[in-house]
């Protein structure tokens, strides 16, 4: 998982941990902390925000699309499966 970056897929701003997003409850957290579901309401967020008055650009993207890093660890998942199932069938 260390070839995860958070970072706005726009903009490429990445947030520092602090709670700059609020849910329509009220409540201010830092998104990536929970992957975007509420701490107070349970309310999932599939968009998020990117924080202009933190240096980002304000442009909403799906939340997945943040984390950089996820299509290659998936693809060397693949790999991984792919070459299981041939030494399987070597056995």
């Amino acid at each position: 998982m260390s070839d995860i970056h958070i970072r706005c897929p726009k903009c490429k701003w990445e947030p520092d941990g602090k709670p700059y997003w609020q849910c329509t409850c009220g409540n201010y957290w830092d998104t990536f902390s929970t992957a975007g579901r509420c701490p107070q309401c349970g309310k999932i967020w599939k968009d998020t925000q990117c924080i202009s008055t933190a240096g980002g650009c304000a442009a909403w993207s799906p939340h997945l699309d943040w984390y950089d890093g996820l299509d290659e660890i998936i693809q060397r998942l693949k790999e991984e499966i792919e070459e299981r199932w041939h030494q399987e069938v070597r056995i």
